[in-house]
């Protein structure tokens, strides 16, 4: 089974333990309103495409608006859970992308619902879970960091480094897995790390990184 299925796991019991209207750390979406877009993802996503092309803003949403608005009773919650928790449609892209499209992602919405209200303890993954964060987030953070003004390095408690962005001045961004995820999908405030480099270095990677901009 691919890691994906066991985080998706773990995410149907999170949100089966969470109050729809709970804040999340993607502004504008309420716990209800982000499983939504997990649902629209992984079922219908030419409704997040129209979305997207309105130019809708974060809570206004027409498609995901629509499903918000079916959750809204205990049975409508509970049922919208239960249609993520089915999985992407047979004929899904989604789907057929395994861990490499599903598993940062749901990771990433994992932490934004468990993160949303308030501070809250860290996960322990499965550690082939976590072996495969370790491989597939650097691919992304490659892309999500080419604009940083220095390079950047990021680097795990065990002081296994992977270098994302080359510069004559750099950066390193400390933490656990999760950590380095939420850094890397915008989640700056609450991502749990230790950034290192010279005072320049540092004060350009600030700018570069503030203020907090959730992507995912």
């Amino acid at each position: 089974m691919a890691w994906m299925e066991t985080e998706r796991q773990a995410l149907v019991q999170t949100l089966h333990g969470t109050d729809p209207d709970a804040p999340t750390l993607c502004g504008g979406w309420n716990v209800s309103r982000l499983l939504a877009h997990l649902v629209l993802r992984d079922q219908e996503p030419w409704k997040l495409v129209g979305d997207i092309l309105r130019r809708d803003p974060p809570g206004r949403e027409k498609a995901l608006g629509v499903l918000a608005e079916e959750a809204r009773t205990d049975a409508g919650y509970r049922a919208l859970v239960d249609r993520f928790a089915a999985g992407p449609a047979a004929w899904s892209p989604v789907g057929w992308g395994g861990d490499a499209a599903n598993l940062i992602e749901y990771v990433v919405h994992h932490e934004d619902i468990r993160r949303g209200a308030g501070d809250v303890p860290p996960r322990e993954l499965p550690r082939g879970e976590e072996a495969e964060l370790r491989r597939r987030l650097p691919v992304m953070a490659k892309l999500l960091y080419l604009r940083s003004p220095v390079g950047v390095v990021l680097e795990l408690p065990t002081g296994e480094q992977a270098r994302v962005r080359s510069g004559e001045k750099y950066v390193t961004v400390s933490g656990g897995i999760v950590e380095l995820v939420l850094h890397t999908l915008g989640r700056r405030k609450n991502a749990r790390v230790d950034i290192a480099g010279d005072f320049e270095a540092q004060r350009a990677f600030a700018r570069f990184t503030s203020p907090n901009r959730p992507q995912g």
